[in-house]
């Protein structure tokens, strides 16, 4: 969690995190930071790459997601919610996924992921273990889930 009374401004949400939270997962709802996420979500600072709606189609297509529903209308409903939006790829934050510092993970999603938060100086929610391990590097700014 943001140390002191710090409220960060932007959550960026890892695709796993967002799908948990659209679907109500019980992992998320055990989560320490899903008042977090609801808090930010009230002030409209939650938002979600475009690439983790690139990444959800993948793992759908390739049978490793299943969301109940087709993935058109899952996608549609889960950036109509409340307080989320869009992070938008931009070309400096492409280039900038190439050239973090200390970032040993060759996971181009994880990468993309990093530059953006890092460019819009947001707060990563994830469960991923180099993300977080990553974070402790002090070049990003992320909360477990």
């Amino acid at each position: 969690m943001p140390t002191g009374n710090s409220v960060p401004n932007l959550l960026l949400l890892d695709t796993h995190i967002w799908v948990w939270l659209i679907n109500g997962d019980k992992k998320l709802k055990a989560s320490k930071c899903l008042s977090l996420i609801e808090d930010a979500g009230r002030r409209d600072s939650v938002r979600v790459s475009i690439m983790s709606v690139w990444e959800i189609g993948m793992l759908v297509a390739k049978k490793r997601l299943d969301l109940r529903a087709d993935v058109y209308e899952w996608t549609s409903k889960a950036l109509a919610a409340p307080g989320i939006s869009l992070m938008d790829l931009t070309p400096e934050i492409a280039l900038e996924s190439t050239r973090l510092p200390e970032f040993s993970d060759g996971d181009p999603i994880d990468r993309l992921l990093a530059a953006s938060a890092r460019k819009h100086n947001a707060v990563i929610v994830t469960r991923d273990r180099r993300i977080l391990n990553y974070a402790k590097t002090k070049h990003l700014k992320a909360v477990k889930a």
